[in-house]
């Protein structure tokens, strides 16, 4: 019974009841994490390594980069990732002991209600990590950032630190805020598609 569980959440996470689900799953799975997973090691990968300060010290450049960058953006955003996962999930998995098959989902109101709900639970996730990006990444990264290391030690005050790569990050950066729009655009879309369907169902009978 168990393994019949496992098989029908793995199905239902992979093969939503909606089209557009399906193609967010797609999208999802396969675009974004191959985005972030590949390029996003490529682009971010040694950014701690190389970026320096003025006097080029490692305690300073350690110092600094931990004010430039609270959060590493590769954990962000797999948090991200994880986080917007985690509503349809949690359906599927309540699908799945229910022995629910995709095709009742859209025939019943109250899985139908259920469903919708975690779809709209994926755009208040996805609003909110937009939001956040944006106070902790900004929109674009600049070539320089002026650190202020005077809790450090006196002496410093407000340093220059040169931020390695960083026309590369801003065109990452552009891209997954890109990829976030289009991710909640795509979960509006599936809920329109839910309504149409749910119409449909409700002018056969």
């Amino acid at each position: 019974m168990s393994l019949n569980y496992i098989r029908n959440f793995y199905e239902g996470c992979l093969r939503p009841p909606t089209v557009i689900g399906q193609f967010h799953t797609l999208f999802f799975g396969s675009v974004r994490m191959f985005f972030l997973g590949v390029l996003g090691f490529a682009v971010y990968g040694n950014e701690a390594l190389h970026f320096s300060c003025d006097p080029d010290r490692r305690e300073l450049n350690l110092y600094c980069y931990n004010q430039f960058r609270p959060i590493t953006p590769q954990v962000f955003w797999a948090l991200q990732l994880v986080t917007v996962l985690v509503p349809g999930a949690v359906f599927h998995l309540y699908a799945a002991c229910k022995n629910i098959d995709q095709e009742e989902i859209l025939e019943r109101p109250l899985y139908t209600v259920y469903y919708i709900i975690s779809v709209l639970l994926r755009i208040i996730l996805e609003v909110i990590a937009f939001w956040l990006q944006s106070h902790l990444f900004g929109f674009q990264v600049h070539p320089v950032f002026m650190c202020d290391a005077s809790s450090l030690e006196k002496t410093f005050n407000v340093t220059r630190c040169m931020v390695p790569e960083h026309f590369e990050k801003t065109i990452f950066l552009s891209a997954m805020y890109t990829f976030t729009v289009i991710t909640i655009l795509l979960c509006v879309a599936e809920i329109f598609e839910i309504l149409c369907r749910r119409l449909g169902y409700l002018n056969n009978q």
